[in-house]
């Protein structure tokens, strides 16, 4: 995956960011918008907690619950305002959160009512479990397998909004043709059937691969930006690619 530089504002500061704004919160008058931000959050989280849950032994059905019963206490008892507001990544505080509420949770409330006044999320359960079988063969931990499916949803989430942009610059088939450059661990060269597909030379197609190298690159970092404190962007980046290079 291409490196990008950190962002910052005109003075220096780190920019405000979803998670940010979640752990910021520490009064009624901020918790909605801090409501709002967490639930933006946990519609990319969802899953890798899912397979978290799954690989502990949970059924599709009380996986399903589990989930849904976690956001659900996680928004309406506003748990992240205890969140140190400079430090802390959101997958950490997810995982914790989920393992204690999993402890806590008795057997009359493995089928509490969804949904609640905030509404955190909505996902398919279908659909996530039909997710979870086509997921690789891993004999991992449930923690390690929580890891993996959080970079790759990462890498998944940029590069879909990747794809969204150049579609929008009408640059669909050039996207298609070049997105193999961008995954882990591919190699410059070999751009001579790209060419050839785009009606381009080689040496077009490797400037091209670069930039859109690099904007992935950035599209990656924004979004790990959105989810850990500042000083932690460039440690939760080498992570990530540790994780997706094991």
């Amino acid at each position: 995956m291409p490196s990008a530089p950190q962002h910052s504002n005109g003075d220096g500061a780190f920019p405000e960011t979803r998670w940010s704004i979640v752990s910021g919160a520490r009064d009624a008058s901020d918790q909605r918008r801090a409501e709002r931000a967490l639930s933006e959050l946990c519609e990319l989280y969802w899953f890798p907690l899912y397979v978290f849950v799954r690989r502990r032994g949970a059924s599709p059905e009380d996986a399903e619950d589990a989930i849904q019963g976690f956001f659900l206490r996680l928004i309406e008892r506003g748990d992240f305002a205890t969140v140190d507001a400079q430090r802390g990544r959101l997958r950490s505080f997810l995982l914790g959160s989920l393992k204690n509420y999993l402890a806590e949770r008795h057997k009359h409330a493995t089928a509490q009512k969804r949904g609640g006044r905030f509404g955190p999320i909505s996902f398919d359960a279908a659909e996530a479990e039909q997710r979870y079988q086509l997921e690789p063969t891993d004999e991992s931990s449930p923690d390690r397998l929580f890891e993996k499916r959080w970079a790759l949803t990462v890498l998944e989430s940029a590069l879909a909004e990747l794809a969204a942009e150049m579609q929008a610059a009408g640059k669909e088939e050039q996207f298609t043709a070049l997105q193999p450059f961008l995954a882990w661990g591919s190699a410059d060269g070999g751009y001579g059937e790209a060419a050839a597909r785009l009606g381009s030379s080689e040496s077009a197609i490797r400037v091209a691969v670069h930039r859109l190298r690099k904007r992935f690159g950035v599209l990656v970092q924004a979004h790990i930006a959105d989810t850990v404190g500042p000083e932690d962007l460039q440690e939760e980046l080498a992570y990530l690619r540790q994780v997706v290079a094991s």
